[in-house]
């Protein structure tokens, strides 16, 4: 087993006067584990994972990642320590304008001095490594294509690239393959788990569909109503189980058969 690298303390959220989001989550994550965050719409798994590296406040808690307590920081503290947390998004939040190349190598600006963030002066070896990222993900014949002329198979590869880069202690996957048909999530997800386990990543990833969650996590966390209900070995993750994750809303434990269509008709597939 790895060493502790992050820990959740009665972690609360609400929004205004409305009831809780998070009810009291607790638990730890030590290095190097792919774990996978099941449960359905509403139960609080984004908002676990934006509270975790404090693009929203919680409510109350505690966060405690690589020793130090995220919610007492603010400013260039915290700005320096977020920089060790990587973060894939489900609707990718590449710049469409920026070939590929440049999209990936954003994941360097929160460990470059100002000056040089300012003026897109990346080391040599941020380049090579950024290269040799596209190059693992199939998408080194893409480098210098605009992002938005990418599928969405292709951007969420650019996407993990982006977060791998900037060279994170954790990395945090929010429903990378809820926008993606079954082809392309699998490729997603094959990089994923492939890059993590190379780089000794701790990841802790979002996902409706139990089925990834099963294939690809070392250890399944279950949400319902903002509360942990399973937290175990996948092994351990019983149709029963599952099915009191789901209460009402089996419907999405699985990936859809045809991806939704993106902006301008164009679906997001491979």
């Amino acid at each position: 087993m790895g060493s502790l690298l992050l820990t959740v303390k009665n972690l609360k959220k609400s929004y205004g006067k409305g009831a809780l989001v998070l009810n009291g989550i607790s638990a730890e994550f030590t290095a190097g584990e792919f774990v996978a965050v099941i449960g359905p719409s509403g139960a609080g798994k984004s908002t676990l994972i934006r509270c975790i590296n404090r693009m929203i406040d919680p409510t109350d808690g505690e966060i405690v990642f690589d020793g130090v307590s995220m919610e007492s920081l603010k400013g260039k503290a915290l700005r320096r320590q977020r920089s060790d947390i990587g973060m894939i998004f489900q609707h990718y939040n590449l710049i469409g304008r920026i070939n590929v190349i440049k999209n990936v190598l954003y994941g360097r600006l929160g460990k470059m001095p100002f000056w040089k963030s300012m003026l897109g002066l990346y080391d040599g070896k941020d380049r090579q490594e950024a290269y040799r990222l596209l190059e693992k993900v199939g998408l080194d014949e893409q480098i210098y294509r605009r992002a938005d002329a990418l599928s969405g198979g292709q951007m969420q590869r650019v996407g993990i690239c982006r977060a791998i880069v900037q060279e994170p202690k954790l990395l945090l996957a929010d429903e990378p393959i809820a926008s993606l048909d079954p082809t392309s999530a699998d490729i997603v997800m094959d990089q994923l788990k492939s890059i993590t386990a190379e780089k000794n990543l701790t990841c802790i990833v979002n996902l409706h569909q139990v089925e990834y969650a099963k294939k690809y996590a070392s250890r399944v966390i279950g949400i319902r109503d903002g509360l942990i209900v399973f937290d175990d070995v996948p092994e351990q993750l019983t149709d029963e189980i599952i099915a009191g994750i789901y209460q009402g809303k089996e419907e999405q434990m699985t990936l859809r058969s045809a991806a939704p269509l993106g902006e301008g008709g164009v679906s997001y597939a491979l």
